[in-house]
């Protein structure tokens, strides 16, 4: 079955199960508790289920954005699930983790994630994701929501803007992309053309990467959202080689926000454990897609994933409807 095939069968298998839970979540009062009580709600091991199967489709269509499965995690949970934005994004930095650390192998073995490209980013990024995450869980729910989608929606905006997104045209790389021997030479399945690549503006690069850290970890949803905008349009990396080393990346920065989380005992077992079965075995069924996929295509699940994200965040910081 070809990619293009498989995507939209995919969200039509969310449609149910989102309906099942956006029923019950909007009659729910905004409060600290975690998830609403067994009287007010259906069974309990409805809402595992639920996460399951919903998790599962995100890991694959995940992978092909590389934004990780944090970012459409935490809108659509926090938006048709009953529970709480707190316990909701400490469980996306782990759906984001875990799914990254399946992904991770098979990218690196394909020769599509680059090592080289990926650790200076991931070094700035990590640390910055502490201070993140402390200002995430200091500030309003509704302000986080707000912020996050229009950041997302902006996002799509510049990706929608760009003529040179899939294959961008990079003459001669800066002094510190050739200091630190960033370039790479991979082969595009889809065509069996190899391509060789290179990157420029790194410093500035490096630059947003703080405010990537810092967003990462306020928002709980790792940084693929920004991580494949940032390499592929500014930094000039063709969009597989973002798109894969983004999801590598993940594997590093999330690490560093997901402690926060866990040491202010935002983790709930009953949302964390079926989130992380479904987006591990779906991202193991993405790499695979990946490889094959044509990159114009890829870019477009990017662009519909992110504004999808991005909408939903929006509405509901601002107390707004939102028609899927």
């Amino acid at each position: 079955m070809k990619p293009s095939t498989l995507f939209f069968p995919l969200f039509l298998l969310l449609i149910p199960t989102l309906a099942l839970a956006g029923g019950d979540a909007a009659a729910v009062p905004a409060s600290d508790a975690a998830v609403v009580p067994a009287s007010d709600a259906v069974s309990w091991w409805v809402w595992p289920l639920v996460l399951l199967v919903v998790t599962f489709v995100m890991g694959i269509v995940a992978v092909l954005g590389g934004v990780g499965g944090g970012v459409l995690f935490v809108p659509i949970i926090s938006g048709f699930f009953p529970f709480h934005l707190d316990f909701v994004r400490g469980c996306g930095l782990l759906v984001a983790l875990c799914g990254a650390l399946a992904a991770g192998p098979g990218l690196l073995k394909a020769n599509l994630a680059s090592l080289r490209l990926a650790i200076p980013m991931a070094l700035i990024a990590s640390s910055c994701a502490i201070v993140g995450a402390m200002l995430g869980l200091a500030l309003p729910t509704h302000v986080i929501q707000t912020s996050l989608g229009a950041t997302i929606l902006g996002i799509v905006v510049l990706m929608l803007m760009a003529k040179k997104s899939v294959l961008p045209e990079v003459e001669k790389a800066d002094s510190l992309a050739s200091t630190l021997r960033i370039y790479g030479v991979y082969t595009e399945e889809s065509t069996g053309e190899k391509i060789s690549w290179k990157v420029h503006r790194t410093p500035t690069g490096m630059l947003l990467f703080i405010g990537v850290g810092v967003m990462a970890g306020m928002f709980g949803l790792g940084a693929g959202w920004a991580n494949v905008p940032v390499l592929n349009l500014l930094m000039g990396a063709p969009l597989k080689i973002s798109v894969a080393t983004s999801k590598f990346l993940l594997s590093i920065t999330d690490t560093s926000a997901a402690w926060i989380y866990l040491n202010k005992g935002c983790v709930i077992p009953m949302m964390v454990v079926p989130s992380l079965v479904g987006i591990m075995l779906g991202s193991f069924i993405g790499v695979r897609i990946l490889r094959v996929a044509k990159p114009t295509f890829v870019r477009w699940i990017v662009i519909v994933l992110l504004f999808f994200a991005g909408a939903k965040a929006l509405t509901k910081g601002l107390g707004l409807p939102f028609i899927v």
